[in-house]
């Protein structure tokens, strides 16, 4: 990343006696996309509210562009917002609704008119201009908002759970418009989410809060396959856990001894030491069902259930490391329940993280 162009250092907020984000730093690029994703309660929201101006903080700092900008209120910070209401006035049209922040703005009417012209088509809503909210669906009053939070062409666009209250097929619609308007616009966006799915989807970076924190920010890639912390593995889609302890450690590798005395290679971002306990994580989709133990890591183990869903089989198998969920692609040998096979997989397909 080149200079920040969003900034929160060392930012705190405390309702009462509780703090929601605790001492956390964050950094966004110019032209961004950053998902912050989380359970409820996690502080991400709370993030947000302060970018937008809503909160302010208890301690530290928030800047936009190389200026702090934690003092200033809401309407001069220059950032749209999107609300998962989508908090339209139900009896003004949709271009009047488009045109509300020009118009707060003293902006001069032939203006106005072709700029919210401008960001209906962007969001396909052109002809619908004349139309009041109640005539809409809940995908198109998102998209109405979301001109409206773009109109005024802002900064930083921030998002707060603005998909949640739409069907699957709307939502997983939208996330693709706005991920194409984010690269065709170059904006700056902060985005709002406890949906694992659809962080991975838009996002250029994915923040993953736990308590106020930070646990670990990286690329989508990076954090699925990469995770850091034991929460982060179970919170970013279904994983295997296996503990054990570390039986000798090097530069990015170790072995693990597991519950049997099996011996595990696995990859670390971590400083290990001898007799360390661990836990290993291990993606379903990276398990693989073999009848023979030639692999690097191999763990006896029996079929318990095994379920179709379509795209993929889902298998789980008893191991002397606990029960493991093993998702085979369509088409691949089927096991019948009781089956004895091998757990096997890559080193490089499995990760240590501290307990």
């Amino acid at each position: 990343m080149t200079d920040p162009f969003i900034r929160l250092d060392r930012v705190s907020k405390a309702f009462g006696g509780v703090t929601v984000v605790d001492d956390l730093d964050l950094t966004i690029g110019r032209g961004e996309f950053v998902s912050l994703l989380g359970p409820s309660g996690s502080g991400k929201t709370t993030i947000l509210m302060m970018l937008a101006g809503f909160e302010s903080p208890t301690a530290g700092t928030v800047s936009l562009d190389g200026a702090r900008i934690d003092r200033l209120p809401p309407h001069r910070r220059n950032m749209g917002v999107v609300f998962q209401s989508y908090a339209l006035f139900p009896h003004r049209t949709v271009a009047e609704n488009v045109a509300f922040p020009l118009r707060m703005r003293g902006m001069a009417r032939p203006e106005v008119a072709g700029r919210v012209a401008r960001a209906l088509d962007m969001v396909q809503l052109g002809a619908f201009a004349d139309r009041k909210p109640a005539q809409l669906s809940g995908g198109q009053q998102q998209r109405v908002a979301l001109a409206r939070a773009l109109v005024f062409e802002p900064a930083v666009v921030l998002m707060d759970e603005p998909l949640g209250a739409l069907d699957k097929q709307l939502r997983e619609q939208m996330q693709l418009d706005i991920r194409d308007i984010h690269r065709r616009l170059g904006l700056t966006i902060v985005f709002v989410t406890h949906d694992q799915g659809e962080a991975l989807t838009m996002s250029d970076r994915v923040a993953v809060f736990n308590k106020g924190r930070i646990e670990q920010i990286a690329t989508p890639r990076e954090i699925y396959d990469h995770p850091r912390t034991r929460f982060v593995a179970e919170f970013l889609g279904e994983t295997n856990l296996i503990d054990g302890v570390v039986d000798r450690a090097g530069a990015g590798t170790a072995t693990i001894r597991v519950a049997d005395g099996t011996a595990i290679e696995a990859a670390t971002h971590h400083a290990l030491a001898s007799g360390e306990a661990v836990t290993v994580s291990l993606r379903p989709e990276r398990l693989r069902l073999s009848p023979s133990a030639e692999a690097p890591n191999a763990l006896p183990a029996a079929v318990a259930d095994s379920v179709y869903h379509g795209d993929h089989i889902r298998v789980r198998i008893d191991a002397p490391t606990g029960s493991l969920i093993a998702r085979t692609p369509r088409g691949a040998p089927e096991w019948d329940r009781g089956a004895r096979t091998f757990a096997t997989f890559a080193p490089g397909d499995c990760w240590v993280l501290p307990r």
